[in-house]
């Protein structure tokens, strides 16, 4: 167990002995919190993930903390960066929340739900479950002090030191797979790894990958050797000196790198565990496509028509 991580047991589920949760019908919701809504989405995975815990534990015993609560306690850290110790007391205790979080991510419970959603918002825009296309990218986040060394390095090129995070999404923004690394790693580190991760998420579907200038051959061989074609999308000459210029089909991860950093956990490594760090990228993920399933989106002509 690492230094500064709260062990994991529930055993203790209030941080006095004796106070209660509100259940959040009887509480002042947050901004973060599930609707009912975007609770059903989610909840028949969580509700399956449970009962087989329940059938493989010795007493049976369900236990009484809410896993709804639980959920909107994840997304509100997410959302607002608290430290576990931090969570408002209205919310089930950090120890069980901590507790269900460490588990969801031992078991894959949370990289399955997200999966679940982007198949779902992926079929709801008439497309099929698994894309053909996916585009690559990293970006390297700062560390705070308390983050082992162990884990972090300096990005030589931009001069960060801290963690490299990676991300495969399909041109709706949707992740398609994610790998935290120290950001001395170079990027064709990360970027065999996602090609691994894409190719077993979207199996014979997936027909080329788009990746920018800081990928080098070993990234296009590893894609060739997948069956999968690597493309390098370069800057025009005419955009030298212009600083960032979007770049087409590629830049849909960039603006899925900027959507991430809403949630303030994400705009900094805080997490002693480079796989905590992912497990975050994939609830911020589910949070907003529940949110894409849920919200009607109104046409361009309409937000128009609201401005007038």
């Amino acid at each position: 167990m690492t230094r500064g991580e709260a062990p994991p047991s529930v055993k203790d589920t209030t941080d006095s002995g004796a106070r209660r949760r509100a259940p959040v019908s009887e509480r002042k919701p947050y901004p973060s919190d599930l609707s009912d809504d975007r609770w059903a989405l989610i909840e028949p995975l969580i509700t399956a993930w449970k009962q087989d815990q329940v059938g493989r534990s010795a007493t049976g015993d369900p236990g009484s903390c809410d896993l709804r609560e639980v959920v909107n306690a994840i997304f509100y850290q997410n959302r607002t960066g608290c430290q576990w110790r931090y969570l408002p007391h209205d919310l089930p205790a950090w120890s069980a929340v901590y507790y269900y979080f460490t588990r969801w991510r031992r078991d894959g419970l949370d990289q399955r739900i997200q999966e679940l959603l982007r198949c779902q918002i992926r079929e709801k825009a008439q497309r099929m479950e698994d894309p053909s296309l996916v585009v690559i990218d990293t970006q390297s986040v700062r560390a705070a002090a308390s983050v082992p060394k162990t884990t972090t390095g300096l990005d030589a090129n931009k001069k960060t030191p801290g963690r490299k995070r990676g991300l495969a999404v399909d041109v709706m923004g949707l992740i398609i797979g994610v790998v935290v690394l120290p950001a001395s790693a170079h990027d064709n580190a990360a970027g065999t790894a996602l090609l691994d991760q894409a190719a077993e998420r979207c199996g014979n579907r997936l027909e080329k990958v788009l990746v920018d200038q800081g990928f080098k051959d070993e990234v296009i061989i590893h894609g060739a050797l997948l069956d999968i074609e690597v493309e390098v999308v370069r800057r025009s000459p005419d955009d030298h000196g212009k600083g960032f210029v979007p770049q087409p089909k590629r830049w849909v991860v960039e603006q899925v790198n900027g959507t991430l950093m809403l949630h303030r956990r994400l705009a900094r490594e805080y997490d002693h565990r480079p796989d905590t760090s992912a497990s975050r990228v994939y609830w911020a993920s589910t949070a907003n496509i529940t949110r894409r399933l849920t919200t009607p989106t109104p046409a361009w002509r309409d937000t128009l028509g609201m401005a007038a």
